[in-house]
């Protein structure tokens, strides 16, 4: 009756907001499996699995010769690694916790901070899940040498950034329309095993053909991520700059649409699902 209520300053409500993003983000890693550990591994595993299958197909299709010259392996993981780290990030986005969810009743719980942890415990699982496969790959194959890590790694993140903020538009979608979200995020997954460019290298591809993938920020990551991977190869019809600026302007779209669709949350989504 006599209890005022005060209000928590500045630093105590960032410390509230960030003590949530570590515990939604250990929640999200947990999702897939109880155990973290074995999460991580069935991460690592999946991506083993695609390393293997290009391998294979690689060799049988004699593309081996079409590659850049150089730690053939390398290649093909140069392009993986880019590739799930960017489908995964759009995975994790478009299924994070809605407006509507459950979730949201428990304060000062909201999208954004369900968002934001699961963009981060996607990064860290595919983060740490390519610097486990090259340490193995390094200690029980081949000698791993990257010709500019820092700028490999930025790639990395680049492509994550870029897959964060495409699924941004996605959620923003998808309670007004989740069977067409359903269906274009499967879509442009799908696309991307050719349209990402990690099948071929860009500058032995035709000028026609290289038009139909110049559209797409992931062929532009994985492109100058070889340029930074190897010694020997200078890439010269993809750049930096253009997937940048598609990740900033989605990203803007997408939480302008998130925005939107929180104000204007009804519970009845979650019943017509």
């Amino acid at each position: 009756m006599f209890q005022q209520d005060t209000r928590p300053s500045k630093i105590n409500s960032a410390i509230t907001i960030l003590e949530l993003i570590y515990h939604s983000v250990v929640r999200n890693i947990r999702k897939s499996h109880g155990n973290a550990l074995l999460g991580l591994l069935s991460n690592m595993t999946q991506t083993l699995i695609f390393v293997g299958v290009f391998y294979f197909m690689f060799s049988i299709l004699g593309l081996k010769r079409n590659s850049i010259r150089g730690d053939f392996l390398l290649y093909i993981m140069s392009g993986i690694f880019m590739f799930i780290t960017h489908v995964k990030s759009i995975g994790a986005i478009v299924g994070s916790e809605g407006p509507t969810s459950q979730m949201m009743k428990h304060r000062p719980m909201n999208t954004v901070i369900s968002i934001t942890s699961s963009a981060i415990s996607t990064l860290y699982t595919q983060v740490f899940s390519v610097l486990v496969i090259l340490f193995v790959y390094d200690m029980m194959y081949s000698s791993v040498e990257i010709q500019n890590p820092v700028g490999a790694f930025a790639m990395l993140l680049l492509a994550w950034a870029t897959g964060c903020s495409i699924g941004l538009v996605f959620l923003a979608i998808k309670p007004w329309a989740p069977g067409f979200v359903g269906i274009g995020s499967q879509l442009y997954n799908r696309a991307n095993m050719i349209a990402s460019g990690k099948m071929f290298v860009a500058n032995q591809t035709p000028a026609h053909i290289l038009v139909l993938f110049t559209w797409n920020p992931l062929f532009h990551v994985i492109d100058q991520a070889r340029g930074f991977t190897f010694i020997n190869y200078n890439p010269q019809h993809s750049s930096v700059a253009y997937p940048i600026y598609v990740a900033i302007a989605l990203t803007m779209i997408g939480l302008m649409g998130e925005f939107y669709t929180r104000r204007h949350a009804s519970q009845s989504w979650d019943a017509h699902r």
